[in-house]
């Protein structure tokens, strides 16, 4: 049997009935083109670094922030400085520890507007077992493609990274700052 909209108390029972639906948060996959990258020093000398292999997963909608989660899985043994020496001492126990700790994860589901296109992710970065917590503060810009672009602080030596020798904060910072731009699809 098919409903015809012939009149006007149709027509409007019709579109409050749709605008009354619960509206989902679009859920999104992470697209060629993304980068996680972090900077730091050494000696007052400034590197930085990339997370090729990075994967991350969203569901958001600007106009429904309470529904927002964000999960993002990082493989730590794949950390790239642009220096060899650096890359591999990255990946032991003073500092990754890949042997015991392969991966990093951040979630969060706690949103909030900053004002524009602007928002902050209030989530958790568990890393080398400790979990402690961190804001991305991000742009979104919208599209059939839509992208994120974030920045965050990470403090080093609550996750106990750079430990031993390197915990001295005049030769390593202990703020690490962390940048991404992530392209989206939607997800299938």
């Amino acid at each position: 049997m098919s409903h015809k909209l012939n009149s006007p108390a149709a027509v409007a029972a019709a579109l409050v009935a749709m605008m009354s639906a619960p509206a989902m948060a679009a859920d999104y996959v992470q697209a060629p083109g993304s980068t996680l990258a972090f900077a730091s020093q050494y000696d007052g000398e400034t590197f930085t670094g990339s997370f090729p292999g990075f994967s991350t997963q969203l569901s958001f909608d600007p106009a429904q922030l309470a529904k927002a989660k964000l999960d993002v899985t990082i493989p730590l043994a794949g950390a790239k400085t642009g220096n060899a020496d650096r890359d591999s001492t990255l990946k032991e126990a003073d500092f990754f520890n890949v042997a015991k700790f392969a991966q990093a994860r951040y979630t969060a589901s706690k949103f909030r507007s900053l004002g524009g296109n602007r928002y902050a992710a209030d989530g958790t970065l568990s890393l080398r077992g400790v979990s402690k917590p961190v804001t991305l503060d991000f742009t979104w810009t919208p599209g059939a493609k839509p992208v994120l672009s974030g920045k965050a602080t990470v403090k080093r030596l609550d996750f106990g990274v750079g430990g031993g020798d390197w915990a001295d904060t005049k030769t390593i910072p202990n703020e690490v700052a962390i940048s991404t731009k992530v392209v989206f699809q939607v997800a299938k």
